[in-house]
């Protein structure tokens, strides 16, 4: 998997923190709050409960598109627009983290957002 499942080192995020709770900040406002995290070195991610924003569902987010964490305010942000995120592909389920297919399809829209093709 690529660099979009690690946390970025200019992220402030520190090996083993604890994100959970956290309000998540997309570029263009709140998204919800980090309902858990996966800390495994190479497939890093949250998940976010978006609560009525998005009907209820919680998104997958790698841990590569947190550009920022303020642990004092308990605030994190993600390079992401809210339209982005929700044109991610859907998560439902846990069992899907394990997917090989659903985390490339994951990884790939993430990474497009930072590297958009050229015309």
């Amino acid at each position: 998997m690529s660099g979009v499942w690690m946390y970025a080192q200019d992220s402030s995020y520190t090996s083993g923190q604890s994100l959970a709770g956290f309000t998540v900040e997309a570029a263009d406002g709140v998204i919800g709050h980090v309902d858990r995290q996966q800390d495994q070195p190479g497939m890093q991610h949250l998940v976010v409960d978006t609560g009525v924003w998005v009907f209820g569902r919680s998104v997958l987010i790698p841990a590569g598109a947190v550009t920022r964490i303020d642990t004092a305010a308990q605030v994190l942000r993600v390079s992401a627009t809210q339209e982005e995120i929700k044109a991610a592909p859907r998560f439902t389920t846990d069992s899907e983290t394990a997917e090989h297919d659903y985390l490339s399809a994951v990884g790939d829209y993430y990474v497009s957002l930072r590297h958009p093709l050229a015309p």
